[in-house]
């Protein structure tokens, strides 16, 4: 029987000047300000279901609100940049006016979007490329000096699920990693987040061989993401679907910290929380 490990981080995190101690797993809220993510549960188009969203998520105890307007469920439609930012800036300048102590993420791949979501209140990067679908990405973000989160994927959105060929999968990723952090810290970026990108150029046989083996990529020494919430790799698995896949998204979420998440991204925060304090008093106390 494989030996489970429960790890302990003290990495540190400055968003919007502020350290933040990982010495407890955060929770980060994902709102889609999209019509088409996979999870209809999450789709919030207009002000009011952003902001309720927004406030729920909030008062649950998120750590950051992750909010997106283009999805990279397998096989969406493409979106024009002008039209993902028409999206995303009215929520994130919304959010910013009433939750001013709330931290927000932008979920983009582009480094337009990135920036002038930045700019209109945002405090975090979150790229599912790691800067493969946009050669300025990385200066855009060492430029900006705000924390990257980079997630592994190949191909795109519409074409990942015919690139999951790899010589061997789990030091493809690896390596992949570290020839990013190497170049983003050459760069001069100091706060930088890895997510192994589950659901993403993977098959399920292989998405649960990278869930098993989650603690292979700590020795990079920063900030490990997970983001499985009510992902095929659950609700295939169960035979279900994404909106009966809350269970197996709670036992996998204990899993992933068990094998050294520092963050979990999550359609539901409110049993992710209670997840991260289980977790913590068997294993923080």
């Amino acid at each position: 029987m494989a030996k489970v490990t429960a790890f302990s981080t003290k990495m540190i995190l400055n968003i919007r000047g502020n350290l933040v101690i990982l010495d407890s797993p955060k929770v980060m809220g994902i709102i889609n300000a999209t019509p088409d993510s996979f999870y209809h549960g999450s789709r919030s188009l207009n002000e009011t279901e952003v902001l309720k969203k927004t406030e729920l998520m909030a008062s649950e105890g998120a750590f950051i609100i992750d909010i997106g307007g283009y999805s990279s469920r397998p096989g969406a439609d493409d979106l024009t940049e002008e039209e993902e930012l028409n999206r995303v800036l009215p929520h994130i300048a919304n959010i910013r006016k009433r939750f001013p102590e709330l931290y927000i993420s932008i979920d983009t791949f582009r480094s337009k979007v990135a920036k002038e979501a930045i700019l209109n209140g945002a405090d975090v990067v979150n790229d599912i490329s790691g800067g493969e679908l946009d050669s300025i990405m990385f200066d855009t973000v060492a430029e900006l000096q705000v924390p990257y989160v980079m997630m592994h994927m190949k191909g795109t959105p519409q074409d990942m699920n015919k690139q999951t060929n790899y010589k061997d999968l789990l030091a493809d990723i690896f390596l992949f990693f570290q020839r990013k952090v190497t170049e983003l810290r050459q760069k001069g970026l100091k706060d930088i987040i890895i997510d192994p990108g589950f659901g993403f150029a993977k098959t399920m046989k292989q998405n649960y061989q990278v869930l098993g083996h989650l603690e292979f990529f700590k020795t990079l020494s920063v900030p490990l993401l997970v983001g499985l919430s009510r992902k095929s790799m659950i609700y295939k698995a169960l035979e279900t679907t994404p909106e009966e896949a809350l269970n197996g998204t709670t036992a996998l979420n204990m899993v992933s910290l068990l094998r050294g998440a520092d963050i979990l991204r999550v359609h539901d925060v409110k049993e992710a929380m209670e997840t991260v304090k289980l977790f913590n008093l068997t294993y923080n106390n």
